[in-house]
């Protein structure tokens, strides 16, 4: 005889009934969950490896290509299936808070592209480019019109979180990509294209730095309000430095900014990231050691291994290209350190799959896709 349920309580019969829900249902659901910043897991370990192969560490610079172009690989079409499966949960994200975290998707694939060039794999590189670039001028144009011409969101300043950040760190990571594989190529597309995005992205981080500050300083933050995404602000200084740094090394004549302009921004730029630092540890601090928010793994753990892999790699090649040692040895060690945090998160994040999911709340759903900064 077939189970039968009570109404109202829930509670069932015994007797057989349907199987419990297998991997395939756990699999479904996780993917209908997706947060729209996934993949920042590709972004962190991608930058990491990067930061390793500069130092010369190539076996685990290779290890982490490998983890980042397998959690891409696994990632992408999840968002594909996601969109054709779950359309209005996923526009939802769009047109809120959370939609400036889908820019992951076009700086990941630029990361990778940045990372496989050097190692001579220039079709694989120039392939993540395009798809890079592609996912740039989509949702670089789209996420802001779809934001500024909806109306079905609540227009609200506490909306503004450190994601937005993504908007200049997805042109910059189109430059560091074309950058990157103007070095091993020939022809003058590919260092304009650096040079343009690279200043494309210089006028969105301003823009986004004022409306981020004005959000931290002119409304009052919750401790539980003050994401780990806050961290890209110093982040997207850093790739903006790198690019340049990579400019630099391009031949003589080869771009359209002198060498003067890049050295002279990027000493202001990486001088600001490094006065950044400081103050979003003593944030931390205020939220965890002093209001007490319980220090527990969610997906925004790897908005912090981004910028700090980044800045790792930044501050060792600025330190290369000026011929400044202190900085090349302060960037190697600086290395070590955030691969040492990307392996402190990874574990993280694979203990965190045996432990007890907790019910979601209203404004404690994973970072990426948080309203608050």
């Amino acid at each position: 005889m077939s189970k039968i349920i009570r109404r109202g309580t829930g509670e069932r019969t015994p007797g057989p009934g349907p199987r419990p829900p297998g991997r395939r249902a756990a699999v479904s659901a996780a993917v209908a969950d997706l947060n729209p910043g996934a993949l920042a897991f590709v972004m962190g370990t991608g930058i990491v490896s990067t930061a390793l192969y500069v130092n010369g560490a190539r076996t685990a610079s290779a290890a982490l290509l490998w983890v980042a172009v397998a959690g891409f690989a696994v990632l992408v079409p999840a968002y594909g299936w996601r969109l054709l499966r779950r359309r209005e949960r996923f526009v939802a994200d769009f047109l809120g808070p959370r939609a400036f975290a889908f820019l992951t998707l076009a700086v990941s694939s630029n990361v990778l592209a940045s990372r496989l060039a050097p190692d001579g794999h220039t079709a694989a590189a120039a392939a993540f480019l395009g798809f890079g670039a592609l996912g740039w001028v989509v949702l670089g144009y789209g996420i802001p019109l779809a934001l500024i011409t909806t109306l079905k969101r609540g227009p609200s300043f506490d909306q503004v979180n450190g994601t937005w950040f993504l908007w200049a760190v997805s042109s910059e990571s189109v430059a560091l990509a074309a950058a990157s594989l103007a070095r091993v190529t020939t022809g003058h597309v590919l260092p304009v294209l650096a040079v343009v995005c690279w200043a494309v992205g210089l006028m969105q981080y301003l823009l986004t730095s004022a409306i981020v500050l004005a959000r931290l300083l002119a409304r009052p933050v919750r401790p539980e309000g003050l994401m780990t995404s806050v961290w890209i602000f110093m982040g997207a200084a850093a790739i903006a430095v790198l690019v340049a740094v990579r400019l630099i090394a391009l031949p003589p004549g080869s771009t359209i900014v002198s060498r003067e302009i890049l050295v002279g921004t990027s000493v202001v730029l990486w001088s600001f990231s490094s006065w950044l630092i400081p103050l979003l540890l003593a944030l931390g601090v205020w939220r965890h050691a002093l209001r007490r928010v319980p220090l527990r793994y969610d997906l925004g753990w790897w908005n912090l291994v981004f910028p700090i892999g980044m800045y790792a790699v930044t501050t060792h090649e600025l330190g290369r290209a000026t011929g400044t040692s202190w900085m090349t040895s302060m960037g190697r060690w600086e290395i070590w350190v955030a691969a040492a945090f990307w392996a402190v998160v990874f574990a993280a994040m694979a203990g965190s799959r045996f432990r007890p999911r907790r019910p979601t709340t209203s404004g404690s759903a994973p970072d990426a896709g948080q309203a608050g900064p």
